[in-house]
């Protein structure tokens, strides 16, 4: 099977909006044949995702949770570090959360590439 190939730049556009329209084409609902048993969708490639903007104060007050496992475990992370260390990060984070939380997530993900 042959899987589109979509190009998106990230340059001046906010967050959300861009890891909701990166969730569809990794799904493939822009397809009149879309099923959601099946995956369908392309292989998207972002550019400039140094240059995506936040609204509001996040960039100030959103944080990152992450847990070991143990008692007391919990670890957070600023959004303006994580961004600082990997803009692709955030956004990879952004989108892994708008896929269903099925079997066919962690095959979608690994199709959004970053140049």
């Amino acid at each position: 099977m042959k899987r589109e190939v979509y190009k998106i730049n990230a340059e001046n556009r906010v967050l959300g909006r861009l890891a909701s329209e990166i969730a569809i084409l990794l799904q493939g609902k822009n397809k009149p044949d879309f099923e959601p048993h099946s995956d369908m969708g392309g292989v998207v490639f972002v550019e400039n995702a140094d240059k995506i903007k936040v609204t509001g104060r996040k960039a100030e007050q959103k944080k990152y949770y992450r847990h070991s496992g143990y008692p007391g475990g919990i670890k957070e992370t600023p959004f303006k570090k994580s961004f600082e260390k990997d803009p692709s990060h955030v956004l990879v984070k952004a989108v892994f959360g708008m896929l269903p939380k099925n079997k066919l997530r962690s095959k979608r993900i690994k199709r959004l590439k970053f140049k």
